[in-house]
């Protein structure tokens, strides 16, 4: 099994173990942190990741950012690749387009699904298609993230 895949399903577990499993992923990518993200699930090709509604997100109108909700998107789909793939492949962001459909008002849920192909031989584009959804469901943002999957080097 994948190692972040089998920390998270060791993790939450415990009281307080998805907690503690967000906390890790900022901890390792500390600007993540500025969102205090909570996972729902993770498996292989998806992942499930909540926001709540606090001043530290919001614009003038006291709404979730629309920032907010592309680094809750970016988050999703990072840690479901690093989740997902093989330990002889490694991944990078290429590119983000993201579309603001709604305001978002109490919390924000970015669900993060992908397919992996079966070879990265010469690089792959993978896209992860991120809708986010407020509170009641309606969908306030929609993100495709191009990320850039190749086989790792050979260690000399």
């Amino acid at each position: 099994m994948n190692p972040v895949l089998a920390q998270y399903e060791k993790m939450k577990r415990w009281p307080l173990g998805e907690w503690l499993f967000a906390r890790a992923v900022c901890a390792r990518a500390p600007y993540f942190g500025s969102i205090k993200p909570k996972f729902l699930e993770l498996k292989p090709g998806k992942v499930v990741v909540k926001i709540q509604n606090r001043r530290s997100v919001q614009n003038h109108i006291g709404t979730i950012h629309a920032i907010a909700l592309c680094n809750a998107a970016e988050m999703a789909a990072g840690v479901g690749m690093e989740a997902s793939l093989p330990k002889d492949w490694r991944w990078i962001p290429k590119g983000m387009t993201v579309q603001y459909l709604a305001k978002c008002q109490i919390s924000a849920t970015a669900t993060a699904t992908f397919t992996l192909p079966e070879s990265v031989e010469g690089g792959y584009d993978c896209i992860v298609a991120v809708a986010i959804t407020d509170e009641d469901g309606t969908k306030v943002a929609h993100a495709d993230i191009n990320m850039y999957l190749t086989p790792k080097p050979k260690k000399a």
